[in-house]
């Protein structure tokens, strides 16, 4: 059935992505390939998009300097993509707010979603506010219980939201009963997938519209320090803020780096890192790298951040990595929040936890020899204040 899709769905030499979704979900698949082509296409639909993202969401969010902590940690120069100060406080407002624009286009009067930190619960839920549609995300109730201001962010916004028990009660379960709604309903409903994987076309869908992001910052700092930067670096959750940042910046001659969650440990159950520790699967509709056990099971994951907490990665940054044109980090729980303190002590910035791992990776790259780094800041850190008072003990 793939061949009936009209864009290309693989990436990279090692072919990662394709369409694993059952026969009910193909027609909807096509479906939302079709519309996104032509919405793609129909200048009213950009015109309102764009008009929606600066009069709504608050685009371009700022390029930040963060000259103190340049000092301290030996750089040049630091630059921070300011995601956080987007409304709802995440990139993820991009994505949700396109896709329920389409959702719109294509007659759907409901959305389904899934969330993990609850940045994309909350985006998505905002956004069906905004354009008068039902919501309703899944999550994990791990993840509810870590992430409860967003919780109650998303029923404010009028969304319902389904806990999750199964499993570990994050991400991973979250998405698996997302997609068994949207089987059941996907005549009335669209599923906004928050993340760069899933079936095709949702990985190309979503990069497209995080690209915002690095097309901003890249004008934004030639225009501030009138060079393109050392590196630029970007947490690796599901890959859509890694791929919103990284791609516009993929013809320079520059390090583009993404940073996955180290975990508390190497071991197999005590992280999350993917790209540094997964090996080629199938897992919500998508080849691409996995963390399995030696029976090819998916295996548990562990972090200190519920948006990294995932047993997969987009295949289009899984294939940038297995390419080398991405290169791979990782950073533990104690590194990311011991960064996360740095930034708020140097700058008066507080960074959610998965740009936390990021920040992590700045005293490497000086000590690497880079001089001007460009860092994306995904999100902001309110959600994440009661893991930090407990582990930081503030």
């Amino acid at each position: 059935m793939t061949d009936a899709f009209a864009l290309p769905t693989r990436f990279g030499t090692q072919a990662l992505g394709g369409c694993y979704a059952p026969e009910t979900l193909m027609q909807p698949l096509l479906d939302l390939e079709a519309a996104f082509c032509g919405a793609l296409a129909d200048p009213a639909f950009q015109a309102e998009l764009k008009a929606e993202l600066r009069q709504f969401v608050g685009r371009p969010t700022p390029l930040t300097p963060a000259p103190r902590l340049a000092e301290k940690l030996g750089l040049k120069a630091l630059f921070l993509k300011r995601e956080d100060l987007a409304h709802t406080g995440a990139h993820k407002i991009n994505n949700a707010l396109a896709q329920a624009l389409l959702a719109r286009r294509m007659g759907k009067t409901e959305v389904i979603a899934e969330t993990g930190a609850g940045q994309h619960g909350v985006a998505t839920a905002a956004a069906c506010a905004r354009l008068g549609l039902r919501c309703t995300v899944f999550m994990g109730v791990t993840d509810m219980a870590r992430q409860a201001p967003n919780v109650a962010r998303m029923r404010l916004f009028g969304a319902t939201v389904e806990p999750v028990a199964a499993g570990q009660g994050t991400l991973k379960e979250a998405v698996n009963e997302a997609l068994r709604a949207w089987a059941g309903r996907c005549t009335t409903a669209h599923y906004i997938l928050g993340s760069a994987l899933g079936p095709h076309p949702f990985p190309t869908l979503v990069r497209s519209f995080q690209t915002v992001i690095g097309e901003e910052a890249r004008a934004q700092v030639l225009d501030q320090a009138g060079a393109l930067p050392d590196a630029v670096v970007a947490c690796a959750g599901g890959g859509s803020n890694g791929l919103g940042l990284l791609v516009p910046f993929l013809g320079d001659p520059l390090r583009r780096l993404a940073v996955e969650a180290g975990g508390h440990g190497r071991a197999l159950g005590e992280h999350a890192a993917r790209l540094d520790g997964g090996r080629l699967g199938v897992l919500h509709g998508c080849k691409t790298l996995l963390l399995q056990d030696e029976h090819g099971h998916t295996a548990e994951t562990a972090s200190v951040s519920a948006g990294l907490d995932y047993p997969a990665l987009g295949p289009e940054l899984a294939a940038l990595v297995l390419d080398r044109k991405v290169e791979v980090r990782r950073a533990s729980d104690d590194e990311a929040l011991a960064a996360a303190r740095l930034l708020c002590e140097s700058e008066g910035i507080l960074p959610a936890l998965e740009s936390s791992h990021a920040l992590a990776l700045l005293s490497a790259l000086a000590a690497e020899g880079a001089a001007t780094v460009l860092l994306g800041l995904s999100g902001r850190g309110d959600k994440d204040l009661s893991t930090y008072q407990s582990r930081l003990e503030c």
